[in-house]
């Protein structure tokens, strides 16, 4: 594929579950011991691992799971104490449930002791392979057992100064629930019935109860809540009408950011913001900017699925970038199943419009099912007219989940999460399509199928491209899909839009429908215009992306068939 070279280069994403990435045992038992299952390592994330990430196309790493989280391995020979298996979930435990935000996932270090020099030994690797690390920033909520033995001299852990005596004051950490104690949920059974752990009795002892992550002011949650996190006070009293406390700045406030304030002394180049509207966008706006006096460069991404508030998340809240999830990825993946119409993209674009290039696009990630899960599509090659818009569609931030690149469908009761077409993030586990890419350190796809190698490659280059093609990556977008819709010109399911930049005049047409399509497309009047074009010359559309295929123009309408599920981005000129 032509790539076009281009001073501006959109920001390609690489999401790994760090314990999973460098992991080659291939046992995958149910709930298995990081000893039976394995577990990666930062030094797995090798030279030669990262520079086959680089080229796929991707700028960024989003190291996933790097903080320290509780997890039911025995690390006390560490002086780290045992976590309580009634409050974690699986064996390998949630990311997100943070045990010590100054400190790392001692699963992923050769030499325990040595985590944190590790994890910097990671970074300066990244960096030296010219890319770019993200990792989590999880502000909402904590592990019910935090407690940071690696925080610096002078810092005062969370809760360590709350008056314990009431439900909420803004100087509090925590929001408590007096006179009443902790109860896990009595139908959870911890590594499932079959194992057992020292920690596992049903009982947690936690009095003042806490409230659970997910706003459960009850000292009783379910299986189906946070219960295994507790809620961190920002100043807001939600029982009392939510009313706000933000000056004086709450402690929370100043604690957060600090912790902030050390990853980005460590070089990282930006956070992924678990849960970000559950914080009051006014934290955001007073600390951002405080992070950003480290490093002017450092991005922030927000986990987000409100609409509503987008745009004062980006505007007050000073973030960078947004997850678009509650529409183009759930549009996408409605329209890979032929369950939308494609004149609904466009909605969304206009939806949008002034903050297109805030959004994270995506397919997969460790929320979402796998594309090959028999959940989503079955197929990964059914999502590559889904693919070719997420990528190219703005000037935003494309994302991808690793084994996304080579079809791993997720398959497994790997443990907690059960059989859901994900990618377990609470247990060990081998990660199987993508350790035929891995090829036993190798990373160079030795062991993959002769169809998974060409699903990698078609991954390269719509990557690459994308990031590299100016139209793309800093051009004007134009639909195309609504006027021919309007006349009748185009199927339901075949989607169309332009991208422009100088001399480069893109038309990307997609064809979600499991069966060829015919399809007319006129081009717009202000496609017309902003493409330069003149009326009575002859154009033609070649294909970029695989097929080198040609298509004729007159008086700026063109005529295609559209094979199943294909994508084409046809570069107009005379």
């Amino acid at each position: 594929m032509p790539l076009m070279q281009s001073k501006a280069k959109k920001i390609i994403i690489y999401q790994m579950m760090t314990r999973l990435f460098g992991n080659q045992t291939t046992l995958n038992k149910p709930y298995g011991t990081a000893e039976e299952n394995g577990v990666g390592k930062f030094n797995d994330i090798t030279d030669v691992a990262l520079k086959g990430i680089k080229e796929l196309g991707v700028s960024h790493v989003w190291y996933t799971g790097i903080l320290e989280h509780a997890l039911l391995t025995d690390y006390t020979k560490f002086g780290i104490p045992l976590d309580d298996a009634d409050v974690v979930k699986g064996r390998a435990g949630s990311p997100y449930a943070i045990k010590d935000y100054y400190d790392v996932d001692p699963d992923l270090a050769v030499d325990v002791k040595n985590r944190i020099q590790e994890f910097e030994q990671l970074v300066e690797r990244t960096h030296k392979n010219d890319l770019k690390v993200i990792i989590d920033f999880v502000p909402n909520h904590v592990a019910r057992a935090y407690h940071s033995d690696s925080k610096p001299v002078g810092v005062k852990d969370l809760g360590e100064e709350d008056d314990k005596s009431v439900a909420f004051k803004s100087f509090n950490n925590f929001y408590y629930l007096p006179g009443q104690t902790f109860q896990p949920p009595g139908n959870y059974l911890a590594l499932g019935a079959q194992n057992s752990f020292p920690t596992k009795d049903g009982k947690f002892t936690e009095s003042p109860a806490k409230v659970s992550g997910n706003d459960q002011f009850t000292a009783t949650p379910t299986v189906n809540d946070w219960f295994e996190t507790v809620k961190l006070n920002y100043g807001i009293d939600i029982q009392g009408g939510r009313k706000t406390y933000f000056d004086p700045v709450p402690n929370t406030w100043i604690k957060m950011k600090d912790i902030l304030v050390y990853w980005a002394q460590k070089k990282v180049d930006g956070f992924r913001c678990d849960m970000a509207e559950m914080v009051p966008v006014e934290f955001w706006h007073w600390a951002i900017p405080q992070v950003r006096a480290v490093n002017p460069e450092i991005i922030f991404i927000a986990e987000i699925y409100n609409p509503a508030v987008y745009r004062n998340f980006i505007d007050n809240g000073k973030f960078d970038f947004l997850y678009d999830k509650v529409q183009l990825y759930d549009q996408l993946r409605l329209l890979t199943n032929q369950n939308s119409q494609a004149i609904e993209i466009s909605k969304i674009q206009e939806s949008l419009k002034g903050i297109n290039a805030n959004m994270v696009h995506f397919l997969e990630n460790h929320d979402e099912q796998r594309i090959a899960s028999p959940s989503f599509a079955s197929d990964p090659w059914k999502a590559v007219p889904a693919m070719v818009i997420s990528a190219t569609i703005d000037q935003s931030p494309m994302m991808i989940y690793f084994g996304q690149e080579v079809g791993e469908p997720g398959s497994g009761a790997e443990g907690f999460s059960g059989e859901d077409g994900r990618t377990t993030m609470f247990d060990y586990w081998g990660v199987p399509a993508h350790q035929k890419w891995m090829n036993q350190g190798k990373f160079d796809g030795g062991g993959l199928s002769q169809e998974q190698k060409q699903l990698h490659q078609f991954y390269s280059d719509i990557l690459n491209f994308a990031a590299n093609n100016p139209a793309i990556a800093s051009g004007d977008y134009f639909d195309v899909t609504q006027l021919n819709a309007e006349k009748g010109n185009c199927p339901p399911l075949v989607h169309a839009f332009a991208r422009t930049s100088g001399e480069e005049n893109l038309l990307i047409v997609s064809n979600f429908n499991s069966k060829l399509e015919k399809a007319k497309l006129q081009l717009p009047d202000e496609v017309v215009k902003a493409m330069r074009l003149e009326a009575n010359t002859k154009y033609i559309g070649r294909d970029l992306l695989r097929s080198g295929m040609d298509v004729g123009f007159d008086n700026f309408v063109t005529e295609l068939e559209l094979p199943p599920y294909s994508s084409f981005i046809f570069k107009i000129k005379s």
